[in-house]
């Protein structure tokens, strides 16, 4: 392994002209050369045989067949015969504070793995750390050889301090701000608050506004019946592109009011097999399609990859390989406007490449060339990435003390003894959104009785930003715990205020002052077992560990989970989007249960008159 630059570079085109064109003279040889591979062109949808790749510094000059008097002595020169030469893979929407990775330990998980770079929607570090927390990503990302594009969070928080405290507040003169820290700026996140877009909330109109003044484009999340003639409002408003799509129809709707429909496979949200149905069985043009991942933890970047399994398994629904591969390199450039830097392997372009061995179809990558330097192979970096220091507020964001009691988690009842009914968030696997139910739960000595035999949990939520002091507790279903048992968070989509989520009072406070204790991260607690920890000291979302130990750390939380009888795919994943409001139907923040419904968000009482 080699030792990379601490800032990798990515000039312009216009500066790299010269460079390229006294090439095209001869009179510069390349820096590398690819030869006698099969090229994967997802400009013209043709794999063609024989191709050779020409790089100069940082970008392509020449792709064509082989011409020897383009190298000497010089030239790094690598034969690709049996392999396909194809673009670096683009996730067009992704959280890499989901993957709990620090930027650079990102980096180092994905690149092998194929993905050159993405669109990077920071809105989890910006609701906990503001415009602070932004410029950590961005100048982290800076230091990577990816080709990382930064969007400015929309919705921090996702709603208004109505329903929600974060640790920061954007509008449009932060949004304007982030968007002139440089090109690498690409966008508005997703606007989560799309109900404030149809209604004219004059902050998400603003945003809106500074976004496209700025000559960027905007990103979308709107969770409304897609044949409804609200998101016609929301394109109109100037919204291009949308993941928020869980049906064909939803794909096809957006794509035929001019959006970007992007289809999502993440680790435990999987949409891809019933949105791909749009192109393969109703035949819609996949060019404004997009595979992405949102959001994947570490764990599933290791147990199945990234981009590469999520063009895999496109391929495996019925996709021409090169359709796929569009789906997540052209088509995404396309969309924010840089496909004359990323996304295909073409004269001008920068050299992000990779190398695939075997069967197309089956997306083995071999190698990865990032900025035309080979920075992985056969799954292992190549180049060893500079650390990053981060500044004490970020390490230390949790500003409460671990004080809290079984006491902290009792839900008083307006009745002494019989039964209440009460409403209940059911969660789903592999699904984002939760279902509304009722039902007659147990009082005991005027508190609500949950226990492990009623098959309900308690979810509880405390303000963790210094504002407020606010907390509030409902009642979830389907987690699965049958002792026990409890996990708190400070991954608790959007604002990552401390969510705990338990059937056992004494548990619950257990894990809850354990994950304040150590600034932020996930502690499981169960009766008669010690407690199973993952710091995530950075905002209390990501750690500040190599990749390989935060599996490790991942992984034992999964296990502790599913040995308390929580077994569902990813379930930390699911459970951490509790508290995120502008998911339907029913979910909780600091400020107390709130529904989304067709009239926008609205809070509601956790017993049912």
């Amino acid at each position: 392994m080699t030792n990379a630059a601490s800032v990798f570079s990515r000039p312009p085109l216009a500066d790299c002209i010269p460079d390229l064109v006294t090439f095209s003279r001869g009179e510069k040889k390349a820096t590398l050369f690819i030869r006698n591979g099969t090229l994967v062109n997802v400009v013209s949808g043709e794999i063609l045989p024989d191709m050779c790749v020409a790089v100069v510094g940082t970008r392509i000059a020449y792709v064509g067949p082989y011409m020897e008097e383009m190298i000497d002595d010089s030239t790094r020169v690598i034969d690709a015969n049996g392999k396909y030469i194809a673009p670096g893979l683009l996730d067009g929407h992704c959280h890499i504070e989901s993957s709990m990775l620090s930027v650079t330990q990102f980096a180092n998980a994905v690149l092998p793995l194929g993905t050159t770079g993405g669109f990077f929607d920071a809105h989890e570090i910006s609701n906990v750390l503001g415009l602070p927390g932004l410029r950590i990503m961005l100048d982290e990302a800076r230091q990577t050889p990816m080709a990382a594009y930064m969007q400015v969070a929309s919705c921090v928080p996702s709603t208004n301090s109505t329903f929600e405290t974060a640790g920061a507040e954007f509008g449009p003169a932060e949004v304007a701000e982030a968007l002139s820290w440089g090109p690498d700026m690409i966008a508005l996140g997703e606007v989560m608050n799309f109900p404030g877009v149809v209604y004219g909330d004059p902050k998400m109109i603003g945003e809106i506004q500074a976004t496209l003044r700025a000559g960027k484009v905007v990103d979308g999340h709107y969770t409304w019946p897609s044949n409804d003639p609200r998101l016609s409002a929301y394109a109109a408003a100037g919204v291009s592109g949308d993941h928020e799509c869980v049906t064909k129809e939803d794909v096809a709707n957006r794509v035929r009011l001019g959006m970007y429909a992007k289809m999502r496979r993440g680790s435990a949200w999987h949409d891809v097999a019933a949105t791909i149905k749009a192109h393969t069985e109703q035949g819609l043009d996949s060019r404004r399609m997009m595979l992405v991942s949102d959001d994947r933890i570490c764990d599933s970047l290791k147990e199945e990859g990234h981009m590469n399994f999520i063009v895999r398994h496109a391929i495996s629904q019925g996709v021409k390989p090169v359709t796929a591969f569009q789906m997540a390199t052209l088509n995404t450039a396309e969309r924010f406007g840089v496909a004359r830097d990323v996304g295909s392997v073409t004269p001008g372009t920068i050299a992000d490449i990779i190398l695939l061995d075997g069967n197309l179809a089956d997306v083995n990558v071999v190698m990865t060339i990032a900025r035309g330097e080979v920075v992985a192979e056969n799954g292992t970096m190549t180049v060893e990435l500079a650390a990053f220091h981060y500044p004490d507020y970020a390490i230390n964001s949790v500003k409460l003390t671990p004080e809290l009691t079984p006491a902290s988690f009792h839900i008083q009842t307006p009745n002494q003894f019989g039964t209440i009914k009460t409403r209940v968030a059911m969660v789903r696997e592999n699904h984002v959104e939760t279902e509304e139910i009722f039902a007659d739960v147990p009082v005991k000595d005027g508190l609500l009785a949950i226990t492990p035999e009623s098959t309900l949990c308690k979810m509880a939520i405390f303000e963790r930003h210094g504002k407020t002091g606010g907390s509030a507790i409902g009642i979830v279903g389907n987690v699965g715990f049958d002792q026990p048992a409890a996990i708190a968070m400070t991954v608790a989509h959007d604002c990552h205020n401390v969510l705990v989520i338990g059937n056992d009072d004494e548990q619950m406070a257990r894990a809850a002052n354990a994950v304040i204790g150590m600034q932020g991260g996930i502690a499981v607690a169960s009766s008669g077992n010690d407690l199973v920890e993952l710091p995530l000291r950075l905002a209390g979302l990501m750690s500040t560990e190599p990749y390989e130990t935060v599996v490790e750390q991942s992984m034992a939380i999964s296990r502790a989970l599913a040995s308390a009888g929580c077994t569902m795919n990813y379930a930390f994943m699911t459970l951490s989007l509790l508290a995120l409001v502008v998911i339907p139907t029913l979910h909780i923040s600091d400020t107390g249960l709130i529904r989304i419904s067709d009239a926008g968000f609205e809070k509601v009482s956790l017993f049912v008159e």
